[in-house]
């Protein structure tokens, strides 16, 4: 009676928990929470930014950590929700930003390096931007390569080691931008061909041959001067006219200014390290009305303010006496006369505002630790500037590798597919779970139904971000909580033909079953925990949504189905083995193969199938796809409805061959409007490629990207760190709950199933996407909770079978598990076949990566795993003795026969002897009980 309220009481537990993530889950409820969405499934910005070390500098992992978080800081202020800012091998950032609806302003604002320098603008002003004859009115010059051409900076930069080397080409550069709906021609003259480098090795890395192509001219900014360029025209900020070398093509103008960092002094006078933060504030001016920044200064900062301020206000005065202009307050007089200060933001100058040297409150400079900026035109470019000073200085320049606007129509197809397959996956399992385990399969069903909510509810109380990766991984967990009840209810189904009662076969096969699931459930969370802390993006998502969907199925198959089961075993009618399928012998006779014996033979078709993938990779290597190799991802929108196989021939056609075109939202007799297409070929010609579709297709709209391999292939390495601590922690695990020699059959039979799966990508040709690698990374937990599974019972066995060979130990286990075994790979393949069917082009290759993972997980488990454990442990002396007195025996079946019986019906003393010791006197007096039940049987042993 106290046990049954226990289970009502964990029961009602249990429904107010479902009750509670129905609620989140359904529109319109006072509780519900919309699920946040993926970059994929939502559409926005994805960016890759690499940073470029000055000269002097090194990339170190705490700077770019500290990179990291001003980003994230920046992001936050933005008010972008669930982005995933991630670092990526030494020196690259990626940014996602769902929802994003201005990528450009917000790509700027989050990467700009917020280097703030302050300077005294005719002073530290440099040849030949400004000269003796001129010195208060500068010239700067139209572009960059015409500064850095010119005859005194090449001179200059030939007497030390340059601050930054710039690549141009000597090629115009032709392009098309579309201008208010038209599109039209602009050229580019001497077109910047690579970021700028503070090395010649680092500029010339992404080149042919890592050297200086031809049609190129390097330049050179000499030691201890720095570029900046001005917009805005041909008027400085405070209003005067510049008179520059000549008119700039594109409205931007380059000035060369002195440049000391580390001196006393600078210049730059101040950097953003002499910033207070916190009394930076974007706000209207009273006065004129117009936007402006104030800005605070620390002690350091503020006393060079006073200097510089200083300096500049007796530099005017005595301009204007030299000029006849003393005691004359007209403003264009003062204007003439008056000495400025340069703010540069990350090379760009911001504002020169002017020093007034009439008023006699400035002649000790500006006190106080305080400047404003004004004239910043309007009040989003004071808040962006506003924004990247408060959240600091990154410590490095970072260049853009990649910007993608992510379109959501593609992803949300995809989505709709793979809940189609969920769906189905769950029905195919019910069913499976209703036929093999009859009502026990409605307990499981309804387990799962409950799993399913709790697990949905969790994502949505958690805000974890749903992606493609991450649904397919949902998916995944079905096969895995299934399996936990699995598990449980073939223990049950072995104690109720043992003559427990049903009641009784519960209890002890929920005992039993505990710990194998606690240990196959333990690998599986630390798999995902380490793909998650290593990986990003699509990757993480998936680790994340594998490690939830464990956790839960853990909870609900021992709770909620043993609360169930519980409650129901009290009914007579509940009492009944043919009600649960357990009538009849655990295992079928065809299953009872001699597996050690046959070792060699399973160790030699695993070679044969290894060695084919090995011969594969040589001859053609993986299909790698635009992830690692990089490429165009082409989309648009056609006229009328085409079929796929015309896509691939206009793409062939324009001389891209391997192009492959998926059709995106609702098709019309299989055909589609909208299209994304993805080449691992750069396009060589956006122009002509475009007015091609438009005449050929009717194509408008949509976009080109271009992808870089860099992304993926940190995402490669990540997964390879990432299996290697998988291996190392689990080495330890199951050392700690095993024995050392239980873990290396574990481990290599994971690197078996990684084998065998790159092999057959490389023998069928399948493209290898960032999706297969979250797919192999999966395969490590499910090849490891099989596996765990097995070796759990042969642990089991080995003291109820103490005369008995390691072999025969080994086949036995296999034996009572082989049906478990079957049933939960068979119940894992449903949800992921239906993935593989009903899933788009997106999920194919993820769903195909997993079936041959999983066959192959299970494959190795039986015949690999456990075969190698018996090799192992039959060294050990008292196996091998066990294994020379077998062999001596002439009736080895008899044996065999014997033993069996002895592990399905211990001696009273060796089944004392596995029984764990009593910590009650209760459970002391329930223990004798039993003993003396074996004794009296008929048939019972003694010794």
């Amino acid at each position: 009676m106290r046990e049954r309220k226990n289970y009502l009481i964990l029961m009602s537990v249990i429904l107010v928990a479902a009750i509670g993530a129905v609620l989140i889950a359904v529109p319109g409820s006072p509780l519900y929470k919309k699920p946040t969405l993926g970059l994929d499934l939502r559409g926005g910005l994805e960016v890759i930014l690499r940073a470029v070390p000055d000269r002097g500098q090194t990339i170190n992992p705490a700077q770019m950590s500290t990179a990291r978080d001003i980003m994230i800081s920046r992001i936050d202020k933005l008010g972008v929700a669930s982005p995933n800012v991630a670092q990526q091998g030494d020196r690259d950032i990626v940014i996602q930003l769902p929802g994003v609806h201005d990528p450009a302003k917000a790509a700027a604002t989050v990467g700009s390096t917020g280097k703030l320098q302050i300077f005294d603008f005719e002073k530290d002003l440099a040849p030949p931007t400004i000269t003796g004859s001129n010195p208060g009115n500068p010239t700067p010059f139209p572009t960059l390569y015409s500064l850095l051409s010119d005859p005194t900076v090449v001179a200059e930069a030939k007497k030390g080691t340059p601050e930054k080397y710039y690549l141009f080409g000597t090629k115009d550069k032709v392009t098309h931008p579309v201008v208010n709906g038209k599109k039209t021609t602009k050229t580019v003259h001497n077109p910047l061909l690579a970021p700028p480098a503070s090395t010649l090795k680092e500029l010339f890395a992404g080149f042919p041959g890592k050297k200086q192509p031809a049609d190129s001219k390097l330049l050179a900014v000499p030691a201890n001067r720095e570029v900046v360029s001005q917009g805005g025209g041909t008027t400085n900020f405070t209003g005067s006219t510049i008179v520059p070398k000549t008119l700039s093509p594109d409205g931007n103008y380059w000035y060369l200014f002195k440049y000391y960092p580390n001196a006393s002094g600078g210049p730059p006078e101040i950097s953003g390290d002499d910033l207070n933060e916190s009394a930076i504030q974007a706000s209207i001016d009273p006065n004129s009305g117009q936007p402006q920044v104030a800005l605070g200064f620390n002690g350091k900062g503020g006393k060079a303010f006073t200097q510089i301020t200083q300096a500049e206000y007796q530099r005017g005065q005595l301009a204007a006496g030299l000029n006849g202009d003393s005691g004359n307050t007209d403003p264009q007089v003062i204007q003439r006369n008056a000495q400025h200060n340069a703010i540069v933001l990350d090379g760009k100058l911001q504002a020169t505002p002017y020093i007034d040297y009439t008023d006699s409150r400035l002649s000790e400079g500006i006190v106080g630790g305080q400047a404003t900026i004004n004239d910043m035109g309007t009040m989003g470019a004071a808040n962006k500037l506003a924004l990247v000073l408060q959240s600091g200085s990154l410590p490095y320049t970072f260049q853009r590798l990649s910007e993608s606007d992510v379109s959501a129509t593609l992803g949300k197809s995809s989505l709709h597919q793979a809940i189609l397959a969920a769906i189905a996956g769950l029905l195919i399992v019910a069913l499976f779970l209703l036929v093999l385990y009859r009502f026990l399969g409605l307990v499981a069903v309804a387990g799962l139904a409950i799993y399913g909510l709790l697990y949905y509810a969790a994502i949505l109380m958690f805000n974890v971000t749903l992606t493609l990766p991450g649904f397919a991984g949902l998916i995944l967990t079905i096969g895995v909580a299934a399996d936990a009840n699995v598990v449980v209810f073939e223990r049950i189904k072995e104690e109720v033909r043992s003559g427990k009662s049903v009641r009784s076969a519960i209890s002890a096969g929920y005992g039993k079953g505990f710990h194998t699931i606690l240990d196959a459930n333990v690998v599986t969370v630390i798999t995902a925990m380490v793909i998650f802390l290593i990986a990003v993006a699509d990757v993480k998502g998936f680790a994340l949504m594998l490690l939830i969907g464990t956790v839960i199925s853990l909870i609900t198959a021992v709770a909620a189905t043993r609360a169930m089961l519980g409650l129901l075993s009290g009914f007579k009618w509940f009492d009944n083995p043919r009600f649960m399928g357990a009538e009849g012998q655990q295992t079928a006779k065809w299953l009872q193969i001699d597996f050690m014996k046959h070792r060699y033979t399973w160790f030699g078709i695993s070679g044969a199938i290894i060695l084919a993938g090995i011969i594969a990779l040589s001859v053609g290597g993986l299909n790698l796809g635009i992830d690692f190799t990089g490429g165009s991802v082409i989309s648009f929108k056609t006229q009328q409805p085409y079929s796929q196989t015309k896509l691939s021939n206009f793409m062939a056609a324009q001389g891209y061959p391997d192009a492959v075109p998926q059709g995106v939202g609702k098709a019309v007799n299989g055909d589609y409007t909208e299209w994304q297409i993805r080449s691992k070929l750069p396009l060589r010609d956006s122009a002509k490629f475009e007015a091609a579709a438009k005449a050929q297709l009717g194509a408008s709209g949509g976009g080109i990207q271009s992808i870089s391999g860099t992304f993926g292939h940190q995402i490669a390495v990540d997964a390879i760190w990432g299996i290697i601590v998988s291996l190392l922690l689990i080495t330890v695990y199951i050392t700690i709950r095993f024995d050392l020699k239980f873990a290396m059959p574990v481990i290599l039979a994971m690197l078996h199933d990684i084998a065998i799966t790159i092999g057959v990508y490389a023998l069928v040709g399948k493209e290898v996407s960032v999706a297969t690698v979250a797919a192999v990374l999966t395969v490590l937990g499910y090849s490891i909770y099989d596996t765990i599974i097995i070796f759990d019972r042969i642990r089991e066995n080995i003291p109820l079978m103490r005369r008995s060979p390691f072999a025969t130990i080994a086949n036995v286990s296999l034996w009572e598990t082989i049906r478990r075994s079957l049933a939960t790979t068979f119940i894992t393949l449903l949800p992921i076949i239906c993935l593989y069917i009903l899933g788009g082009a997106t999920l194919k290759d993820f769903a195909f990566a997993l079936i041959v993972g999983v066959t192959s997980g299970a494959y190795s488990s039986i015949f690999i795993a456990a075969p190698l454990l018996t090799i192992w442990k039959e060294r050990e002396p008292e196996y091998a003795r066990r294994k020379e007195a077998a062999a001596a025996e002439s009736d080895t079946a008899a044996l065999l026969a014997s033993e069996q019986a002895l592990a399905a019906e211990p001696t009273p003393e060796l089944a004392d002897a596995v029984v764990a010791t009593p910590s009650t006197p209760a459970e002391q007096d329930r223990r004798e009980k039993r003993s003396q039940r074996r004794r009296s049987r008929p048939h019972g042993r003694t010794r």
